[in-house]
């Protein structure tokens, strides 16, 4: 696999020229809500988390995941490229590049993401059965399949999923590297159903998912995320361009360890 080894691509996410309307669209929400009264905490995994947010909800909690900007590199044909129309891209294991890219597979320690996708006009408690997600995410040197350099011909750690009757998707993957710039998190776009996410239409949700920096600091000491070590040291969720106005409803609840993998749980209201 021809792999990057700086952990500096370029104007990863956009950066803040391209965030920033994001965020601005984000606080317009939060100062509204202060006026009316509701509150803007979400819903949180079922599973017990690791420096992770309240696991306790009630209707008047739920809120809808926060939307986030997709970034530059999201392959889902609103930048060029498309992968969402190649067969095979309906997956569960988005380790290693499926079609004319089969053959290379991404490096690191074993993640599993396990995302929950419920209604959030139901209070969180109605799951959204038939609902897809598309999800992708850098691999361990920071580079992104389809867009980086050395890994334009790979297109491993994008992957679709249905959710099934109980609202979840989930991806086998590998923990991601931290890059210059941004917290390690995970990108994904919510769809009405499997067809309109493999046909690229009708986004109903763009979110990131957020690690723990406690499981950050413990995947990063392992071999081949030395660069990680470095990035991280001078960032912070507070900080963090997309996270600093609030993470509490994107922040994973981990389980595992660095020998047997780990999983990242989030439910995620729309």
């Amino acid at each position: 696999m021809n792999g990057r080894h700086d952990l500096s691509p370029p104007e990863h996410d956009g950066g803040l020229s391209h965030d920033l309307p994001v965020l601005a669209r984000r606080r317009m929400i939060r100062l509204m809500a202060g006026a009316s009264l509701v509150p803007l905490v979400g819903c949180t995994s079922q599973e017990k988390p690791s420096a992770s947010p309240s696991s306790s909800t009630s209707s008047a909690e739920c809120a809808e995941i926060p939307e986030e900007t997709a970034g530059p590199f999201p392959g889902d044909g609103s930048g060029g490229v498309n992968v969402l129309k190649e067969s095979g891209v309906v997956r569960s294991d988005i380790t290693r590049s499926f079609g004319d890219s089969a053959g290379s597979a991404a490096e690191g320690v074993p993640l599993t993401i396990t995302l929950t996708v419920v209604d959030a006009a139901s209070g969180c408690g109605t799951p959204k059965r038939g609902a897809a997600v598309y999800l992708w995410h850098c691999d361990r040197e920071g580079a992104y399949s389809l867009y980086s350099e050395g890994v334009t011909d790979e297109n491993y750690l994008r992957g679709v999923q249905e959710a099934d009757d109980e609202g979840r998707v989930t991806f086998r993957s590998v923990f991601p590297g931290c890059y210059p710039g941004r917290w390690p998190h995970v990108h994904f776009e919510v769809y009405g159903s499997l067809a309109d996410a493999t046909a690229a239409t009708s986004i109903t949700n763009t979110s990131q998912l957020a690690f723990p920096k406690d499981v950050c600091d413990t995947v990063y000491a392992t071999d081949g995320y030395g660069a990680s070590v470095r990035n991280l040291s001078s960032l912070s969720l507070e900080d963090d361009g997309i996270f600093s106005d609030g993470h509490d409803r994107q922040l994973a609840a981990m389980t595992g360890s660095t020998g047997d993998g780990y999983t990242a749980a989030l439910t995620v209201p729309v």
